[in-house]
């Protein structure tokens, strides 16, 4: 089995439930565990796989407690670093259907620093980029490019997520596009909402956004779709793999449960090469990355809800 090693922000989500998504309306907040590369990271350990996560919280009650929960789910944290800066905070509101509003007070995870001794570590393995706040600046953007040159170097299965906030780039939009696309021109699986791979692609048809990211380099590009599945393109082949029907209450973290579950997959199995070129293989673990997804929405909190593989399997 190969290890996954999941790079970004690890944060404090404070959700107000059940109060619709105007976040000034909201009253009452509750404390969870966030930040997209960690619920990948704990997505592929409660499925049974290995992973790790690097990034850094506070050394603040904040901080310990998001390091209790990632170890808790079985997430190597030796690699994860702590700042005298406080803990990333996100406030987040969620309506009826599952969807959110965002306000992110950015703290301990752009100080992030880049450690040269554990780009062995790297080596065939597998590694995750979440970009939420990897882009932002900081020395977390900085590790962050530095990280991708050793998983290249290193010839590791590199996984990139853009994770796209309207919140954090207004106005900028430009600018995270560009600094997408070293990630995007390196990376063997892109998974992207079908808002990113528009914005990204600048294209409106899907077809010619994947087009247009094949060409960059991306050999496996996935767009989640919400309910109607998953767009996949790859070997020259595409097509919507449907998800599963479900009554969703909390869309948070349903996509990192999806590549989460995908990466999984492709590492308990050393899949790295073959799932390049076998178009059914991937079909296969796509539809089952959606189940993960699925069954994600269905509770509140992101890590709370990713299944384990009994739920999976049933």
């Amino acid at each position: 089995m190969k290890e996954v090693f999941c790079i970004g922000e690890l944060l404090i989500d404070f959700v107000a439930e059940k109060q619709g998504s105007n976040l000034s309306l909201a009253n009452e907040f509750t404390k969870k565990a966030g930040g997209a590369p960690a619920n990948v990271a704990c997505a592929i350990a409660k499925l049974g796989g290995k992973s790790s996560f690097i990034g850094c919280v506070g050394n603040d009650p904040f901080g310990t407690f998001l390091l209790k929960v990632l170890e808790n789910e079985g997430v190597d944290i030796s690699l994860a670093q702590r700042s005298e800066i406080f803990t990333t905070l996100a406030f987040v509101s969620i309506d009826e259907n599952g969807e959110r509003d965002f306000v992110f007070s950015r703290g301990a995870d752009k100080e992030l620093k880049y450690r040269p001794d554990i780009k062995n570590k790297f080596n065939k393995n597998i590694i995750h980029f979440g970009a939420a706040t990897a882009l932002l600046g900081g020395s977390l953007e900085e590790a962050y490019g530095r990280y991708l040159i050793d998983a290249f170097t290193q010839n590791a299965f590199i996984s990139f997520d853009p994770n796209y906030r309207g919140d954090l780039w207004k106005n900028k939009t430009d600018v995270f596009i560009k600094k997408c696309m070293p990630f995007i021109e390196k990376s063997s699986l892109c998974k992207f909402s079908l808002e990113e791979a528009k914005l990204i692609s600048g294209k409106e048809d899907i077809m010619k956004a994947c087009d247009f990211f094949h060409e960059r380099g991306t050999q496996i590009i996935t767009i989640t779709l919400g309910s109607e599945g998953t767009f996949v393109s790859s070997h020259g082949q595409s097509q919507i793999i449907p998800s599963v029907t479900v009554k969703p209450v909390d869309t948070t973290g349903a996509g990192d449960a999806f590549i989460g579950c995908l990466l999984k997959q492709i590492s308990a199995q050393d899949y790295t090469d073959r799932v390049k070129n076998d178009t059914d293989l991937l079909v296969k673990m796509i539809a089952t990355a959606n189940k993960a997804g699925a069954i994600t929405t269905m509770n509140y909190g992101a890590i709370k809800s990713l299944p384990t593989q009994t739920q999976l399997d049933n």
